[in-house]
């Protein structure tokens, strides 16, 4: 289950670039995730992920 913790999310869109089948921009400009099932995007998003607010 991949899930974004809001709190930490800065918004700078990496996971959305590189799994946007799994996150998409909120209306508060932090990544939320559509699609909770852990893919080989999402587990690279999380790694990439500046602030690790993706939590696999």
């Amino acid at each position: 289950m991949v899930r974004v913790d809001q709190d930490k999310c800065i918004g700078c869109g990496l996971c959305v670039g590189m799994a946007p089948e799994v996150f998409v921009m909120n209306a508060d400009y932090k990544s939320e995730v559509i699609n909770t099932e852990s893919t080989d995007a999402a587990r690279e998003a999380a790694a990439s992920c500046p602030v690790d607010a993706i939590i696999l």
